[in-house]
């Protein structure tokens, strides 16, 4: 695998870093700028709307930039962002620095895919984007910990400013690992990117995004109290074992980039139907400390299998212009994100107890599955009808003599 993929997986750790550590420093802010910790919990929504509306918007008017140059630029917005977080005077310049940090988010993953599949062989696509992600990964491994911990002892400042060094060192990685060769977008232009959101392949990939994903967050935003109340934690043990997500996630993510170089649609179909089988026994499996551990790893692993797939499934449908459509995955994700947490809250706020939103989850997986299943019959039956087409043309025969040819004999 090229060096070039170190440089866009750099970019994705501190990107994965600067987006999750909000959420083990609420209590802190909250303190500092004497708010509430759920109105410090707006500061995750904003950056998250950065995401949604950055992804597609930097994507389009980018479109005809060489995509090197758009990957440092979108580097630099995200360090500009940090830096405004760390020096914020208060709760609402901190808001609106959150939104700049999330802005470049989904367009540097979007279009860090897209240069990563250009930097491999055609069959080994699938674990170039999973090796980027990797970054991803890593953060909720060794950076949200360590980044957390930084911001507990020498203040939540400090961490936005880490956070923003490490958006330089990526820079300096994108400037001198990406080759110039691999980096410049199609003629399509602005034009072609926005064609390719009109295609329905497109959307049901979306979909399965925003569906798959939604089981991951539906549960995963409610972890704490599962472990804490129903699997029996100790509030410090919590951290520990959100390390262990990030290492399933890891290993998830690893696995499905090499199996969807082998098979896509088989990967992304036994990913979720893994998850929906790992949700669905999760309010089993927190019944004791050694099987919630499991369960949580088992989570990560579940839900990153489909991580790459669903990635390279999008640009694979947008083939003439994969930027937008690749950027607007990460956007779906984060929608993800929002409507997952907010369907595990509806399960938690009927009182079905506290590891209800499992169950939910599952059937967002399941849901996952039909839309996949969905996109399945639409391409097959494309790939039945185009070669019927073709062959009607070419038998066509031209009422027009001076079209015709004279044949001897």
């Amino acid at each position: 695998m090229p060096l070039a993929l170190l440089a866009l997986a750099v970019g994705a750790f501190g990107i994965g870093t600067g987006e999750f550590v909000i959420m083990g420093l609420l209590p802190n802010v909250a303190d500092d700028l004497h708010i509430s910790i759920p109105t410090a919990g707006h500061l995750v929504s904003a950056y998250a709307l950065g995401v949604v509306i950055g992804a597609p918007l930097l994507a389009a008017v980018t479109a005809r930039l060489a995509r090197r140059t758009v990957l440092i630029g979108l580097m630099a917005l995200f360090v500009a962002g940090n830096a405004l977080s760390a020096l914020a005077p208060g709760n609402d310049t901190l808001l609106a620095a959150r939104f700049l940090s999330g802005l470049p988010h989904g367009a540097f993953f979007g279009v860090g895919a897209v240069v990563a599949t250009g930097l491999v062989a055609p069959e080994r696509k699938a674990r170039s984007v999973s090796l980027m992600f990797m970054g991803l990964t890593v953060a909720n491994i060794a950076g949200v910990p360590v980044a957390t911990l930084v911001g507990q002892h020498l203040g939540w400042r400090a961490t936005f400013l880490g956070v923003g060094v490490i958006g330089l060192a990526a820079i300096a990685s994108l400037h001198f690992l990406i080759p110039h060769d691999h980096t410049h977008t199609t003629a399509a232009g602005l034009r072609g990117e926005l064609a390719a959101l009109r295609s329905l392949p497109v959307w049901l990939a979306l979909g399965t995004t925003v569906a798959g994903f939604g089981a991951l967050f539906a549960a995963y935003s409610y972890i704490t109290p599962m472990l804490t109340d129903a699997a029996g934690y100790a509030d410090a043990s919590v951290t520990l074992l959100l390390a262990l997500f990030g290492v399933g996630a890891t290993i998830g993510n690893l696995a499905g980039g090499r199996l969807a170089d082998h098979s896509l649609r088989g990967t992304l179909f036994g990913g979720l139907a893994a998850l929906a089988v790992v949700l669905g026994f999760f309010p089993l499996l927190m019944r004791a400390e050694w099987s919630a551990a499991l369960a949580v790893v088992l989570l990560g692993t579940a839900a990153f299998v489909t991580g790459s797939p669903l990635q390279l499934m999008v640009m694979e449908k947008a083939s003439a212009a994969p930027s937008l459509a690749s950027s607007a995955n990460q956007a779906a994700f984060n929608l993800a994100n929002a409507g997952g947490a907010w369907i595990g809250g509806l399960a938690l706020a009927a009182g079905f107890g506290v590891t209800s939103p499992a169950p939910a989850g599952a059937a967002l997986a399941v849901l996952g599955l039909a839309v996949a299943a969905l996109a399945y019959t639409v391409d097959r039956r494309r790939s039945t009808t185009a070669p019927a087409r073709e062959r009607l043309i070419a038998t066509h025969v031209p009422d027009h003599p001076e079209h015709t040819e004279n044949v001897p004999g």
